[in-house]
């Protein structure tokens, strides 16, 4: 079978993988210099964090010299405290450093005129600890930190503040701003060249599919699959159910399948074989308890790569009941023509023998050809009580007699007037006198003649139908087969399906909990065996289920 093949279309819009690469590179952008910033602004915290560090060496440095303790301890200061505070300021190369006893007087400043000031703010080194931060002093914008200073005897004289001009922190992070702006570079261009790759696969995922193609065959096909009046199912390479339609719920009874396999969701048998592949063939017909149905499966590929299959089921139950219906209609026409022809033949016997003047030969030819068809019906009516498998039985009788095969009621056969599994029992029985009917037909006479023998016996446990005949018989090792939905041995007929006769008696014996068997070699012997119901009938069968009296789906 020729799988389903796609072909993808181009619009004018830009490609999806240019649109997938041309976003995700504005996206690697944009967070490139979101980390670029944030780590730009960390770095900053550090940098501040370090030279406060620094600063507040360069204070405790100053706060340990001797010749600043003992000036700022027994002489109140004086130039001693400033010489000595410039000297350390210039060589550590901070903006300022200020010592200041504990009423906030300067004693030192790079400013010579601030000297002898007070400060604006308290003295905060009172506490005896260290402390850091940021100033906006006298000097501009620095990093500030003040130690406590003591005296030769441990008494606190007051603090020394130390100061690190902001622009050298600003310089130093100038200066390591470059290797992070080549981090920052190097991870953007990793991105890129992963989402170019990320594009590439998508684009292989999708078979070359844009955005609004996706879209668009998406809509396609949800309109479709609940448009259509057909079952569709959709397997993946695993055998997964991946797209079940209403229709294909209905007509199955699938439920809830997506995702798992037929294993899972149906029972095995003929109807799992034809979806999964076993069967193969086209219109592979497949007979359910309610439907009759025809089955095509088509495997599914894309440039090369096998996607899965795809299972179309129809629903043929009314057709083939019209088709059968058709069919009985076409033998009651021939059997009809059959009849007129003998009638013909009789009349023109009759008219012969009033010709030549034999009126009595003619009257006891007329009484003997109307009794032998009454004769027949009184011989069905001894054993049958119900009157509509007495018709039945009596149009099979004729039919076949007109195609040389005699059918004959055994002596033991009894049926009430009102049995149980009526419609059932005319199903059952019309389908195997027709099958009977057309393989007797179509062989060579055995020594005494064309003959079927029917035995339909009611007792209190069960029913018991026998149907064996004179024919060629069931070849060996098929009588396991000769039941499922399709199986023949002979060609189509009109308009008839084959092989549904049989699958259809196998499964009305089963849903009524009984057996069917069949013989096997020369001469077939249909065996079936029916318990009598003990709770109400179950619902009759649809339409294709009723086999008429002179048609019928023959093996």
């Amino acid at each position: 079978m020729t799988p389903i093949r796609f072909r993808t279309g181009r619009g004018g819009k830009r490609r999806l993988s240019t649109r997938i690469l041309a976003n995700q590179l504005a996206i690697l952008a944009l967070t490139g210099l979101i980390g670029f910033v944030l780590c730009a602004v960390a770095q900053r915290a550090e940098l501040d964090r370090s030279y406060e560090q620094r600063a507040l060496a360069i204070a405790r440095t100053t706060a340990a010299q001797p010749q600043i303790k003992q000036a700022m301890e027994h002489e109140g200061g004086g130039d001693v405290v400033q010489t000595v505070a410039e000297r350390i300021r210039r060589a550590s190369g901070a903006s300022y450093v200020v010592v200041i006893d504990l009423h906030g007087i300067r004693h030192s400043h790079p400013i010579p005129a601030l000297i002898g000031e007070p400060v604006a703010e308290p003295v905060v080194a009172k506490d005896g600890r260290a402390h850091v931060g940021t100033d906006q002093g006298a000097t501009g914008r620095s990093a500030n930190a003040k130690a406590p200073l003591y005296g030769a005897s441990g008494t606190l004289l007051g603090e020394v503040s130390v100061g690190i001009p902001e622009h050298d922190v600003l310089g130093e992070l100038w200066r390591e701003l470059p290797t992070f702006g080549l981090y920052a570079a190097m991870a953007t261009a990793i991105g890129a060249a992963a989402a170019y790759l990320l594009a590439r696969r998508l684009k292989r995922t999708t078979f070359g599919l844009e955005l609004e193609e996706i879209a668009g065959l998406l809509q396609d096909r949800e309109a479709m699959l609940h448009g259509i009046r057909e079952g569709v199912v959709a397997f993946d390479p695993d055998g997964r159910i991946t797209v079940v339609n209403d229709e294909a719920r209905r007509l199955l009874g699938l439920g809830s399948a997506l995702g798992h396999r037929l294993a899972e969701v149906l029972p095995d048998g003929r109807l799992r074989r034809a979806l999964d592949g076993t069967l193969t063939g086209t219109d592979v017909s497949v007979l359910t308890d309610d439907h009759c149905l025809v089955v095509n499966r088509m495997p599914v590929a894309l440039r090369g790569r096998e996607l899965g299959a795809v299972v179309t089921v129809r629903d043929r139950t009314e057709l083939i009941g019209l088709l059968r219906e058709l069919d009985s209609v076409r033998g009651l026409t021939d059997a009809l023509r059959a009849q007129q022809h003998e009638f013909t033949n009789r009349m023109h016997t009759l008219a012969g023998l009033l010709d030549i003047g034999e009126h009595e030969s003619a009257y006891e030819y007329a009484i003997e050809t109307a009794r032998s068809g009454q004769a027949l019906t009184e011989d069905v009516r001894r054993h049958i009580g119900n009157p509509l498998m007495v018709g039945l039985l009596v149009a099979k009788t004729t039919v076949a007699a007109e195609r040389g095969v005699r059918i004959a009621l055994t002596d033991d056969s009894a049926l009430g007037d009102d049995p149980p599994h009526l419609r059932r029992l005319l199903t059952i029985v019309g389908n195997l006198l027709d099958n009977a009917i057309d393989a007797t037909a179509e062989a060579p006479p055995a020594a005494d003649g064309r003959q079927i023998s029917l035995t339909l016996v009611e007792s209190d446990e069960l029913i018991f139908i026998r149907v064996a005949d004179s024919g060629p018989g069931i070849a060996p090792g098929a009588s396991r087969s000769i039941f499922e939905d399709g199986w023949s041995t002979r060609p189509e007929r009109g308009t008839a399906r084959r092989g549904l006769g049989l699958a259809l008696v196998h499964r009305l014996v089963q849903r009524q909990a009984g057996t069917i068997t069949v013989s096997e070699g020369p001469g077939a012997v249909f065996t079936v065996v029916l318990p009598q119901p003990n709770t109400a009938q179950t619902p009759e069968e649809t339409s294709f289920t009723t086999a008429s009296p002179t048609g019928g789906a023959p093996r």
